[in-house]
């Protein structure tokens, strides 16, 4: 079937409907709503004849809450904004509901770089909230009902050593004895735990009170937490001469607490992964489709003035730049169905994805007369659709940020290395460009974080940010080092994962 701007537009526009997350286009200082997707028209609760109507009119219920000013402020300035856990009040079906949202607005340009309007992206993180308060109640529910147990009681005399405790005292110390000493109590310490108790009666100060808690070691080597509370009974001589106190069993309290920070560790994963896609996805959208589209629109205008041999030539080119418009779009709609447990592993072979990259960036490479020295490189593991975006972004910011009159140089070049006895390819990626400062070579990598103003240099401010994101994800790591006559990025990467998702 050939390839029509009609059928990548279409295939675009389903894209977008179909996306997981929310998806608006705002234009012009009313905020005309140009574009919403599905998701968004849900989202926003006000049915679905929302299109080119202002997003003001449309959800009049935000004015108050700060969203109003920061789209103006994007619009302004041309500066992105984004915003994490952002409660937002609105009005679903006539009834004021609470919602909580990851959200950016990304500012949308003309073939000029004038700001026209704004990209609205987010995603929906209320039960992710919900479930975090119910999380804290739910502790707090357990920790009222610890304290509520039944709890042992013991005293010592400080005189003469003799101890009496309660009987629930002898099941939680596990000691069977008759008689019970202070020594056979605090033989049941845990010998890493001895020097907390030492603290504790260290630290009595006037009030003679002391607590602590601790782990002791039963007879079958398992072990309990016992939260110990005493207060030293002195005479009318002021010579302390009874040891009075309650221990109890916090050994159920200590579990769920460490349960609960696994959880909250699970939860803030689950939390910075879904914002890292929301970005990604928002990258790919706004940025990784401009070139083939760019493509397909000059060779489209050259089309009007070229000769018959010419014009197969550009028709070729405009062909090739809408099948892999196709594949960016398969990418993408592959990428906004992938499952919570992240992209699969494959066999990727990083000399055909160079070259992908390469026919994507061709009329910049020929406009800049760039000169590529490569390596052959390596088949690793890994996902083909990140590491595409990983040198994407890498190839193309060593062609943007290139020195005026000057053709870019771009050397890639790879060693094998071990790292903690993993095998790994060390990925070397150089040009002759502007150069990092030094100070610099950390920050990079931030998420719109921009060294060059937008007037200067092209870009959200995203790309190096995605980057570290992508190899990290591989287990993985890069640096960039500070040249005055060029940059260099280092990147890292396991030739195997040890898991089949990144």
């Amino acid at each position: 079937m050939k390839i029509t701007l009609q059928n990548i537009e279409l295939q675009l526009k389903n894209m977008v409907e179909n996306a997981p997350f929310p998806i608006g286009v705002y234009i012009g200082r009313e905020m005309k709503i140009l574009l919403a997707n599905k998701s968004m028209v849900k989202t926003m609760g006000k049915g679905d004849d929302i299109i080119g109507k202002s997003y003001f009119d449309i959800l009049p219920e935000l004015r108050g809450q700060g969203i109003y000013e920061k789209l103006s402020e994007v619009l302004d300035s041309g500066i992105a904004y984004e915003v994490k856990n952002s409660r937002v009040d609105l009005i679903i079906d006539g009834k004021p509901t609470t919602h909580y949202f990851n959200y950016a607005f990304t500012p949308m340009r003309d073939a000029n770089g004038i700001v026209f309007g704004v990209m609205n992206t987010g995603a929906d993180v209320t039960d992710l909230n919900i479930s975090r308060q119910q999380t804290l109640e739910a502790e707090e529910k357990l920790r009222l009902a610890i304290y509520s147990a039944d709890l042992a009681t013991y005293e010592i005399d400080l005189q003469n050593g003799k101890v009496t405790v309660s009987g629930s005292f002898r099941k939680m110390w596990d000691i069977e004895d008759q008689i019970i000493t202070k020594e056979m109590i605090i033989s049941r310490l845990h010998p890493d735990d001895s020097h907390i108790r030492d603290e504790a009666w260290k630290n009595i100060g006037p009030t003679g009170n002391v607590s602590y808690e601790t782990r002791i070691l039963h007879k079958d080597n398992s072990l309990r937490w016992l939260r110990i509370n005493g207060t030293i009974i002195n005479n009318d001589k002021q010579d302390a001469i009874v040891l009075v106190g309650i221990a109890q069993d916090i050994t159920s309290h200590k579990q769920s607490e460490e349960q609960l920070s696994e959880l909250v560790k699970q939860r803030t994963a689950q939390l910075q992964r879904s914002n890292n896609d929301l970005m990604q996805f928002s990258h790919i959208v706004s940025h990784d489709l401009k070139e083939p589209v760019r493509k397909i629109q000059i060779f489209n205008k050259l089309l009007k003035t070229a000769d018959k041999e010419t014009r197969e030539k550009y028709m070729s080119k405009i062909d090739s730049a809408g099948e892999r418009m196709m594949q960016l779009i398969d990418g993408i709609l592959a990428y906004s169905g992938t499952s919570a447990s992240g992209f699969p592993v494959q066999s990727t072979d990083l000399n055909a994805i160079m070259l992908g990259i390469k026919k994507d960036l061709e009329l910049l490479i020929d406009e800049k007369k760039a000169i590529f020295v490569e390596d052959s490189l390596p088949i690793i593991q890994g996902s083909s659709i990140l590491l595409q975006r990983l040198f994407y972004n890498l190839v193309n910011n060593a062609l943007k940020f290139s020195r005026a009159e000057v053709p870019p140089r771009v050397t890639i070049s790879y060693i094998m290395i071990s790292n903690d006895n993993t095998d790994a390819v060390r990925i070397t990626i150089q040009d002759n460009g502007i150069g990092i400062e030094s100070q610099y070579t950390d920050s990079i990598f931030n998420a719109f974080e921009r060294l060059h103003s937008k007037d200067t240099y092209e870009g959200t401010g995203l790309g190096l940010a995605l980057c570290r994101n992508i190899v990290e994800r591989h287990n993985g790591t890069i640096k960039a080092t500070g040249k005055h006559d060029g940059a260099e990025f280092i990147i890292e990467l396991p030739l195997q994962q040890s898991k089949d998702f990144v």
